[in-house]
């Protein structure tokens, strides 16, 4: 038996183009391919996760009506296709089999996710059956992603008598997810002697990135083959022998590195290029400081769209060396971007003349720094404004953890690439995308982390060193140790309570962040959603 999988992108939403789409993919299969069956990822027909656009009665009708239409036009192949399937007041999340002109059967996600970023509970009810249906003399059975990592789902389709197992996912990516995926295909395998056909959904929405990296499993004894190429879209086509239980693969695209950074660096790149796209915006703006973090986001903006598509702003100030705005301008020419300078010495004088009756008598102090950065920020949204340009952020992980960022200031924009990645990270990345020519100028690597917000400034005069910061902020976030518990691992606890104390006290500052990929275990925004207003400090 032949099978293509369809690696692709369905946007949430946009389900008469997701139909179009789905029924060209099902044509060339066919056609082109000699297949015997399609297998399209989870929801493909809304795109996943359409949240609350599930309690909305006329995007169901929508996809009913859709999919209904799709059945219709498939003739000489079996299409299996993703969509949420309203029975009353019911709602699954389901996988229909097409055939012929008709729907066939229909299988019901059992495992509804309900942890992390996921909140199927919320809309689906669970399925209680497994499907299994024949094709080209073979009984093939259907799971859908949660339920392959646990054994229940598993242990009743093979007891339903499938021959071999398609799986259709929408799993978003995070680091070392991929090695987990591999390692529960493998294992479910094993467990039951069955061939399995693992298919992942690519592309970018809102904070979440899927992967693709679509897999296949020999049964009985043999490892999980090689993944299909990460964050690509492709039309992949393997063939199943019933005699050997082994597959085949004829078009399966595999290229590129494949370790955790380029794996990180793919995501946030997939996450940017699809955020900008879909959001209807062609061109993206960058405030271009001479530091490493906007020297990240410049060289991710560029690999995502292109340096024709991005504009690099030096924001000089009184405080800004003149080796910061040199490193700037290097880095843009080396990526061949168009760069523009606004100085905000005019605007910061005008707000110091404006303010300085209410603010006669005090000293100097963080509100001075603060107008600098909203300096930038008011600029950074004119020029965005004017000219139809998305403006990206470029605060990291470890600043939106203790609110070194200021909010209308460094936070203006409108998508965060870095928002999920650490400092010490950011670092690594630089390093990495350098690997094979110098993008970001080594000065701006080497150099010493400063807002250049006052003169001298570093940011370990306020903050503790960033190796130390992440490690503490690591186990406060990912791990969700306490504050005693990360004490007793040997760091100091007046370090400790502060940088906790810092973290619960700017969840409110967070809250009115830009969205930005995860690639985390544990990603601000919809994954980790702690009260604002809260006592708790432990």
């Amino acid at each position: 038996m032949r099978i293509a999988l369809a690696q692709f992108d369905f946007p949430v939403g946009q389900v008469e183009a997701n139909a179009r789409r789905i029924l060209a993919c099902i044509h060339e299969a066919r056609d082109r391919h000699r297949a015997d069956l399609v297998l399209f990822p989870e929801l493909a027909l809304c795109g996943y996760p359409p949240e609350d656009l599930l309690l909305r009665p006329g995007f169901l009708a929508a996809c009913q009506q859709a999919l209904t239409e799709l059945a219709a036009q498939v003739r000489g192949i079996v299409a299996v296709v993703g969509h949420p399937e309203a029975r009353g007041a019911v709602v699954c999340n389901a996988l229909s089999v097409l055939r012929e002109g008709r729907v066939e059967t229909t299988y019901r996600k059992r495992e509804l996710p309900n942890y992390a970023v996921f909140d199927e509970r919320r809309y689906f009810e669970p399925g209680d059956a497994a499907v299994v249906f024949e094709v080209s003399g073979l009984r093939v059975g259907l799971l859908l992603c949660e339920d392959l990592w646990l054994d229940r789902p598993m242990r009743e389709t093979a007891a339903a008598g499938a021959d071999l197992v398609l799986v259709a996912n929408a799993s978003p990516y995070e680091t070392g997810k991929p090695v987990r995926r591999r390692e529960v295909l493998a294992e479910r395998q094993s467990e039951h002697a069955l061939p399995l056909a693992y298919l992942n959904a690519v592309g970018g929405q809102d904070e979440l990135v899927f992967d693709g990296a679509s897999m296949l499993a020999d049964a009985p004894g043999g490892a999980p083959h090689p993944p299909a190429t990460a964050f690509e879209e492709a039309l992949l086509v393997a063939d199943f022998d019933p005699g050997s239980g082994r597959w085949t693969r004829r078009q399966w695209p595999q290229v590129g590195e494949c370790s955790a950074l380029a794996l990180d660096w793919g995501a946030l790149v997939r996450g940017t290029q699809d955020y900008v796209r879909k959001n209807g915006f062609s061109r993206v703006l960058v405030g271009l400081s001479g530091g490493i973090d906007s020297a990240l986001v410049l060289a991710l903006a560029v690999d995502a769209l292109g340096p024709e598509r991005v504009l690099a702003v030096r924001l000089p100030s009184r405080y800004t060396s003149a080796l910061s705005n040199e490193l700037a301008a290097r880095q843009a020419a080396r990526l061949g971007v168009r760069l523009e300078t606004v100085s905000i010495e005019p605007a910061f004088r005008g707000f110091l003349d404006a303010l300085g009756p209410l603010f006669a008598g005090r000293d100097e102090d963080v509100t001075e720094e603060n107008l600098q950065s909203r300096c930038r920020g008011a600029i950074l949204m004119a020029l965005s404004n004017k000219f139809g340009n998305l403006l990206l952020t470029t605060g990291n992980k470890s600043e939106y953890a203790v609110g070194y960022a200021t909010i209308y200031g460094d936070m203006c924009g409108g998508y965060a690439p870095l928002k999920d990645v650490y400092k010490t990270g950011v670092f690594e990345l630089a390093r990495w995308r350098n690997r094979t020519g110098e993008v970001i100028p080594q000065a701006v690597i080497d150099r010493p982390p400063s807002a250049e917000l006052r003169q001298d400034q570093k940011d370990e005069d306020s903050l503790p060193p960033y190796p130390l910061l992440d490690a503490i902020l690591q186990r406060l976030i990912e791990r969700e140790m306490s504050v005693p518990e990360v004490i007793a691992e040997g760091f100091d606890a007046a370090t400790v309570r502060r940088v906790a104390g810092l973290l619960f006290g700017n969840e409110w500052k967070r809250r009115q962040a830009a969205p930005g990929p995860k690639i985390s275990p544990r990603a601000f925004g919809r994954e980790r959603r702690y009260p604002i207003t809260s006592g708790w400090r432990a």
